[in-house]
């Protein structure tokens, strides 16, 4: 045997350790979970703390970047009752509402108070806080659907308080559906911070929202680390197992109910601060629906999933806004979604060949027949709009029925998507696309306020089927 060769192992002796040059501490520092979850929200606050520098101060965009944040906020909130303590909470944003009247009671001419931001904004934290415990106390031996019903009952009666509030006990609390105007903005050792300044938006407000952010999300990331927190964890799993344990679940429930209503408070006092006015109408069903799909995109029990589904469902509801940005974001979806679909395969090929084909076959077809049917106007200017007036029938004056028939139509064709393979599938996508963008053109994008929430919905629900556990949620894994 050579000197240079190496004897093979005797038998029954444990192989030679391999030798694995170790990560260095950073690295594994920086490759560990927690960090990874960490880099997140700290990517959050620079761009939102940078923002001041790189839009004009009159940009309408602060003033939506700092709603944003503070609904970033809000929607940590939820996560206490949702994602950690598992409990369907439907009155979340009553909790909200309790912080912004309770803001906008003790600092505005109301009653003739103007209490410093210093006390009114804790003094709305700890009113939310309350109410949290005290709507948690009839619902703590409440699970599930039971649960929901009770909190939905607690939302409805806010929203008829709050809308009837101009005469409790002889005394006008709420305003009615008025409101309450005239609130003063935030103030702190008698210095007023105006919201804007000529017409200039006060970027104070937006840092101001950001501090809020990083205390709640630090507490929250304590408490989530904590004996509650796991306590919360084990309720979320199996109550009845956390119960077996000796765990006090009713307990960890009532706690769960006044932090997560405590932050919904101070949520409330922010914007109320920052609107300088509050109105029932606020806080109505839509903006329960945009916080769960915050909470539920991110990934329930996730802070860093959280931070993620708001930021983009709030950057997806501003683009919404106007018709020529949103046709640009839906046209991009669709493509997107297509090819990750698909791949890079003649399938793809097809689909996309064959929707182009019918969409300028039809088009045509209908301009020879009546060229009224093809002459009117895309919503919104741009690019995008001038090329899809000559691919997309845009009728100038689209029949009373035609919108409701073929939004109907295109949910059957969906649903129907859903029942069939292989290429009998392709061949329907493809009238399913271009009826897609007839019903986009036509229906959906001249009413751009319930569009916004049904392209919610439908991004909610593709994001459901590929990760039902949201962006960034934990796997959980069932024994049947």
């Amino acid at each position: 045997m050579s000197a240079t060769q190496t004897p093979p192992d005797a038998p029954g002796t444990p192989p030679a350790a391999v030798s694995i040059k170790p990560k260095s501490a950073f690295a594994a520092r920086l490759t560990a979970p927690t960090t990874q979850k960490l880099i997140l929200p700290i990517v959050f606050l620079g761009l939102m703390a940078l923002l001041p520098l790189l839009l004009d101060q009159s940009s309408p965009l602060l003033r939506d970047a700092t709603l944003a944040a503070a609904y970033v906020v809000m929607a940590l909130g939820l996560n206490i009752i949702v994602g950690f303590a598992g409990l369907l909470d439907l009155g979340y944003v009553a909790f909200f509402g309790v912080g912004a009247y309770t803001y906008a009671v003790v600092s505005s001419e109301k009653f003739d108070l103007h209490v410093s931001a210093l006390v009114s904004i804790p003094l709305a934290l700890v009113v939310g806080g309350i109410v949290g415990l005290l709507v948690g106390l009839p619902s703590r031996r409440l699970v599930g659907d039971y649960l929901a019903i009770v909190t939905l009952f607690f939302f409805q009666i806010f929203l008829t308080v709050t809308n009837n509030g101009e005469s409790i006990f002889g005394k006008d609390l709420t305003g009615g559906p008025n409101g309450i105007i005239n609130v003063d903005p935030l103030n702190v050792f008698g210095r007023e911070l105006p919201v804007s300044r000529d017409g200039i938006f006060n970027v104070a407000y937006l840092y101001v929202a950001l501090a809020l952010f990083i205390v709640v999300y630090v507490a929250l990331r304590f408490a989530n680390d904590s004996r509650t927190g796991r306590a919360w964890r084990s309720l979320r799993e199996d109550p009845l197992a956390a119960e077996l344990m000796g765990m006090p679940v009713q307990w960890l429930k009532l706690t769960a109910f006044a932090f997560g209503a405590a932050v919904a408070g101070l949520t409330g006092a922010l914007v109320t601060g920052l609107n300088t006015s509050v109105f029932p109408q606020t806080f109505e069903f839509p903006l329960l629906i945009t916080i769960y799909t915050m909470v539920i995109l991110g990934g329930a029990g996730s802070q860093a999933g959280v931070v993620i589904g708001a930021i983009a469902i709030s950057v997806v509801l501003e683009v919404l806004r106007e018709p020529g940005d949103a046709r640009y974001l839906f046209y991009a979806v669709a493509i997107l979604s297509i090819f990750a679909a698909l791949r890079i395969s003649r399938r793809l090929a097809a689909v996309v060949g064959g929707t182009l084909v019918l969409g300028f076959v039809a088009h045509a077809v209908a301009e020879s027949i009546d060229a009224s049917w093809t002459a009117g106007a895309p919503n919104g200017g741009g690019r995008v709009a001038g090329w899809a007036s000559d691919w997309v029938i845009v009728p100038a004056d689209l029949a009373g029925w035609l919108g409701p028939v073929a939004y109907i139509t295109l949910i059957v064709l969906i649903l129907a998507l859903t029942l069939l393979h292989g290429w009998y599938r392709l061949a329907l996508l493809v009238p399913t696309l271009y009826l897609a963008a007839f019903v986009w053109e036509n229906v959906m994008i001249t009413k751009p306020e319930p569009t916004r929430f049904v392209i919610l919905g439908a991004i909610l629900v593709a994001v459901m089927i590929a990760r039902p556990e949201g962006i960034l949620g934990e796997k959980r894994v069932e024994i049947v």
